[in-house]
């Protein structure tokens, strides 16, 4: 059965983004993106860098965890307001929404209720892993679906923005048992964690 993994960003203390949401890698965002870190995402995870990253960067490789992907619809209007309606044609790309009514890329499928058996579903089929790629919402909303956690910690912390999960994840207790980890000398540390046993 294929996993679903959130894999994303997180500041020490726990937060994807700032307060207002906007991309933190963006041109006005506060999360440096070291050299070490970027060769890091090109060498291990091709698949997770949106299409303008991999144009810049020349990167062609399909990549060998995920061909899903599955975000918000926060996530997903960063995008928009770049004027990129699939940051992520090279993947099969769902987007979790109850507001919108339309998705602007035919490519692209709206999922607009029932996100715990579309998942489930997604689960069921063949094909590599399912990629959680945020925000804070889908990802509470999926909490009890989630197989594996990799987190992409940055030497650095904000004080409060969006959480890892949102505030409308129950909660839960779950244990994690840590599977691997990246150390890079900028800093960062790149985690994997598998649902413990009976977790």
């Amino acid at each position: 059965m294929r996993k679903l993994v959130y894999y994303i960003a997180t500041t020490l203390d726990g937060f994807i983004a700032g307060p207002d949401g906007a991309d933190p890698t963006g041109p006005d965002g506060f999360w440096p993106i070291p050299e070490d870190y970027l060769r890091h995402l090109v060498t291990e995870y091709p698949e997770t860098l949106p299409v303008q990253a991999r144009a810049a960067l020349s990167v062609t490789a399909q990549g060998t965890h995920f061909d899903t992907v599955l975000e918000g619809r926060r996530s997903y209007e960063i995008g928009l307001k770049a004027g990129i309606t699939d940051a992520y044609p090279h993947l099969r790309h769902l987007v979790f929404s109850r507001t919108l009514t339309e998705c602007p890329d035919p490519a692209v499928e709206l999922v607009a209720d029932n996100a715990v058996e579309r998942v489930r579903q997604l689960k069921e089929e063949d094909g590599k892993d399912i990629w959680l790629l945020g925000g804070g919402e889908l990802a509470g909303a999926l909490y009890g679906e989630i197989d594996q956690l990799i987190l992409k910690t940055a030497p650095l912390t904000i004080g409060a923005g969006i959480p890892l999960f949102s505030h409308q994840a129950a909660f839960d207790p779950r244990g994690w048992e840590l599977t691997g980890h990246t150390v890079l000398d900028s800093g960062a540390v790149v985690g994997t964690y598998a649902r413990a046993t009976g977790g």
